[in-house]
């Protein structure tokens, strides 16, 4: 028999997951927010009750979904714990990336237990979220004997999983941030090169889609480094020398050590592809290093 599920926090991802499990037949017993339109909202979606206190959901509960801001969820714990609304067996957990299970360990003090259920995804919005939660990549951190009711909550929602520690969720978090808010940075960058030559930015951004979408299809599918292509990855130091050539006159120092430093990263990713060897890649660093300290000393 499936656990009762209660959620704190009918934000974007509390939601996602109300619905999503409500749909995969677990029952959701109550739900809060302190947006009383959006405890509404979601009490409606999953057809529980709605409850006026984070308390009530607490008792309620044999699985506690707390998916407040990542900020408040101290405060959450904190408030159930000093109301004594946490009980002996029952499961804990919040969903955010940035913080480990240890953030819920107050709950433990009367027997629950915790977990943190992090799926790795961007949700832009409730009914994105909803759509895309299923069949995530889910990491599970916190009681292992408490691993069992993640990885049925996750294999509900079609998932995927891995089990990490708590000392590692920092990296972890780190690595998520790399892929999905540096990317938009790395873009950025693009699109800024094209507009020095005269294209909108508008224009820019939807003329380099294709690219961006082939390129994360490609490491999908091939994987990396197979799915590096390009000047660094043939080899071809000219047409780097020509980049920087015309990147001096038209960008800023900052820039330029940003091309820079994403290149000897790179090529390394070229060596390990076997697209270049040692003394290629020795070029490039060469080459990189130079414009690292032209740039610095001109900064």
């Amino acid at each position: 028999m499936r656990k009762t599920i209660g959620i704190i926090g009918a934000g974007v991802v509390g939601t996602a997951v109300g619905v999503v499990l409500s749909e995969k037949g677990y029952e959701v017993t109550g739900v809060y927010d302190i947006k009383p339109e959006a405890t509404w909202q979601l009490a409606e979606r999953t057809g529980c009750i709605t409850l006026t206190s984070p308390e009530e959901v607490s008792r309620l509960s044999d699985v506690l979904f707390i998916t407040t801001s990542d900020s408040a969820i101290k405060g959450v714990v904190d408030r159930l714990a000093d109301s004594r609304a946490f009980y002996e067996e029952q499961i804990v957990l919040h969903m955010s990336g940035a913080q480990s299970s240890e953030i819920l360990d107050r709950a433990k003090v009367f027997g629950s237990r915790v977990l943190s259920v992090h799926p790795i995804q961007s949700f832009a919005s409730p009914d994105r979220a909803i759509e895309i939660l299923p069949g995530s990549v889910f990491s599970i951190e916190g009681d292992k004997d408490a691993y069992d009711v993640a990885v049925d909550i996750v294999e509900a929602m079609h998932g995927e999983y891995f089990f990490i520690s708590r000392e590692a969720k920092p990296l972890y978090h780190a690595g998520a941030c790399v892929v999905s808010n540096y990317l938009v940075t790395l873009v950025d960058f693009g699109v800024k090169l094209l507009e020095t030559t005269g294209i909108p930015k508008n224009m820019a951004v939807k003329a380099l889609m294709p690219l961006i979408n082939g390129t994360v299809n490609n490491i999908e599918k091939i994987g990396i480094p197979k799915a590096l292509t390009g000047p660094i990855a043939r080899g071809d130091v000219s047409t780097v020398l020509r980049h920087l050539s015309c990147m001096e006159e038209a960008l800023p120092s900052e820039l330029m050590k940003l091309y820079s430093l994403l290149g000897m990263f790179t090529a390394h990713i070229a060596l390990e592809k076997g697209s270049i060897d040692e003394e290629i890649l020795e070029e490039f660093r060469h080459l990189f290093k130079k414009e690292l300290m032209r740039a610095v000393s001109t900064s």
